[in-house]
């Protein structure tokens, strides 16, 4: 018997795993799924971090997600830089804030 994985994994998160020029993931189905379950459980638990932050110093919502991507890029973070961009993505689209500009 095999196990089905209930998470669907969004392309735009399995495309963090896909070198340039490439067209398959450099990791494995089970690596990317594990990825994106740390990586979405983070944004979730962010939320309401990002709320009272934005509430305690009085500042926008981009200044609260660009906080936050600062805080997931140092080196010692739990997450690629492409993850802590995704994260970001995906925290402001939990709190319905504007996207931050991360780029190319």
């Amino acid at each position: 018997m095999y196990e089905i994985n209930q998470n669907d994994v969004p392309s735009s998160f399995i495309d963090l795993f896909i070198p340039r020029g490439a067209t398959r993931p450099s990791e494995s189905r089970e690596v990317i799924a594990a990825r994106y379950e740390l990586c979405e459980d983070l944004a979730q638990m962010l939320t309401e971090h990002a709320v009272a932050t934005r509430a305690d110093l009085g500042v926008t919502e981009l200044d609260v997600l660009a906080q936050l991507l600062r805080g997931l890029q140092t080196a010692d973070s739990v997450v690629t830089p492409g993850e802590a961009h995704w994260v970001v993505r995906r925290l402001a689209e939990l709190l319905e804030w504007p996207a931050l500009d991360l780029g190319a």
